[in-house]
């Protein structure tokens, strides 16, 4: 669904991606993993269209869409949850979820404002609150909840559980697995990696702006040379 073949990227004069090269298939959850500072963010950006990329090139469905613009990336059905949530913190929960509100997938059960409600019961108990009134918890899943009223094809989470208490993180990774069986794709960057294992398929782990190692859950926890070399675990 997504590929990225020898994506370099700059912030003025400063290199950040040196020839990001990764694969998202369809129906899988793909995670991006690394130290801070080392591109995923830079990937993400670039991938979204925040962030231009010089050279290389970026395919979604088979469509080249490095260089266009970051709502025109959003309507061919990447959906995105943002570092930091990015809430609107004056927007109440439902102006904050109705305010993104399309079906640029054409699926036949969209995600409606009802339906993300029943996906997060939490969020509709809080459902007149102003974002910046919500906990740390309850801002993510309304985060997850705004990425979704997009109907993406492709979801893609930047620090899912950030911050979160354990609690919340593992009802994250529950709703995560949900959305998995549904079908939908899924690019994960988090630094829980014992939490999500089960859930994930394939794994690229970045170094200096590009995968130094690709595999699947079963090679990456029964690599401990591996996570301690690049990860820090």
């Amino acid at each position: 669904m997504l590929e990225l073949n020898g994506v370099e990227t700059f912030y003025g004069t400063i290199q950040a991606l040196f020839g990001m090269s990764l694969r998202c298939e369809r129906g899988q959850v793909t995670t991006l993993l690394g130290r801070n500072g080392m591109g995923k963010t830079t990937t993400v950006g670039s991938i979204i269209g925040t962030l231009q990329s010089r050279s290389g090139e970026i395919r979604f469905n088979g469509e080249v869409i490095s260089g266009r613009p970051a709502y025109e990336v959003a309507q061919l059905g990447i959906g995105l949850v943002p570092e930091g949530r990015q809430i609107f913190p004056n927007l109440s929960v439902r102006e904050n979820l109705v305010a993104t509100a399309a079906n640029y997938s054409n699926g036949d059960d969209p995600w409606t404002l009802d339906k993300v409600l029943d996906f997060f019961p939490m969020l509709r108990e809080r459902l007149n609150n102003q974002g910046a009134l919500l906990s740390g918890g309850e801002q993510q899943m309304l985060a997850i909840g705004r990425a979704l009223m997009l109907n993406p094809r492709l979801l893609i989470l930047d620090e899912a559980t950030e911050g979160l208490a354990p609690m919340v993180r593992q009802e994250i990774w529950r709703r995560l697995e949900q959305l998995k069986r549904s079908g939908l794709t899924i690019l994960l960057i988090d630094k829980n990696i014992n939490e999500f294992t089960h859930i994930a398929d394939q794994h690229f782990i970045v170094e200096k702006g590009r995968v130094v190692w690709h595999g699947n859950s079963d090679a990456l926890s029964g690599n401990a040379e591996l996570k301690a070399r690049y990860l820090g675990i």
